[in-house]
């Protein structure tokens, strides 16, 4: 018999064997129970949606584009979050000017100039680290450097950063998502493959042409994916916000506050609403208004997640 025909032989076999096997009723359990736990998983996250929804429809139907126009009020047919998207936009404005660069710049030392020693092996396991550490901890930093230490100069006037500002709470979140940034654009570097580095060193490129025109073109689109799902977890934070100034009150609503003039006053953001109104003894705050902020916020994260799979899609190359 010839080698194809002992090959055609061999396959049938094994399929006839797979066949036959007799079912395996503890992975026939596990599989259900893994089953049950995704429906039981997706009928929370449905259930929830639906409550918000539910809720906060009311306020949309009645208010209109008018709920993202009017200003912060105690009184409830008059509140908005047009202060707190502000905010919310200023927040995310200085997260991309800060932790991005600094970010993809660290994971491109680490994966193409770091040299591979325990230093450098320490270095990763800490960053990673890092990424788990609660927001709340990226809170009292914020509050103990950017506010405390920075918002001050020797003198006692106003420091650096004005202290509980909008610059310091887009400082603590810069800190706080540049762990996720360093490791979804180190693994996005690792993902190109070596053999595109190899042909270019090959034909006596430098390490920087290597870097520039081949490694980081070709991983830009896991970069794109991380740092955007990044900045949505930013502009959802609530808890590192309140500790670095954030609240709820009389957000520039006198009118002579200028665009520059806000970032060095008090401010506001959406979470730091929600926070807020659903503390409120009113009803109409603690339930449909918060309802209706919550689906603004959900809103801007869906948005946020398909712009990454957007983008992820459109660049993504397949080696």
């Amino acid at each position: 018999m010839s080698t194809p025909d002992i090959a055609i032989s061999q396959r049938i076999t094994t399929q006839r064997a797979l066949r036959g096997r007799k079912v395996d009723p503890a992975n026939i359990i596990f599989e259900i129970a893994l089953i049950l736990s995704l429906l039981t998983s997706l009928g929370f996250v449905i259930l929830l949606l639906a409550t918000v929804f539910s809720d906060g429809v009311g306020v949309f139907q009645e208010r209109g584009f008018g709920f993202f126009t009017s200003n912060l009020s105690r009184i409830p047919e008059q509140a908005g979050i047009a202060q707190a998207l502000f905010g919310s936009a200023a927040l995310a404005v200085i997260v991309v000017l800060v932790a991005f660069p600094l970010g993809i710049t660290t994971a491109v030392y680490l994966e193409e100039y770091a040299p591979d020693n325990k230093f450098m092996t320490l270095v990763r396991l800490n960053i990673r680290n890092l990424a788990g550490v609660p927001s709340v901890v990226y809170g009292l930093l914020g509050l103990a450097v950017f506010v405390k230490l920075l918002g001050t100069d020797m003198a006692g006037g106003t420091g650096i950063t004005g202290g509980r500002t909008i610059i310091s709470g887009g400082l603590t979140l810069s800190v706080l998502v540049l762990p996720i940034v360093v490791i979804t654009s180190s693994e996005a570097l690792r993902a190109v493959p070596a053999s595109l580095r190899e042909g270019a060193y090959g034909v006596g490129a430098t390490k920087w042409e290597v870097t520039k025109k081949l490694v980081l073109p070709n991983a830009l689109p896991g970069i794109l994916t991380g740092t955007v799902l990044s900045l949505s977890r930013a502009i959802g934070e609530t808890a590192p916000l309140i500790l670095v100034g954030a609240f709820y009150g009389t957000f520039f609503t006198t009118g002579d506050t200028g665009t520059l003039g806000k970032f060095t006053t008090t401010y506001t953001a959406l979470p730091q609403v929600i926070y807020q109104w659903a503390t409120e003894a009113q009803s109409e705050f603690n339930v449909e208004l918060t309802s209706a902020a919550i689906c603004v916020l959900i809103g801007l994260t869906f948005v946020a997640n398909i712009a990454a799979i957007l983008l992820r899609n459109r660049y993504e190359k397949r080696w």
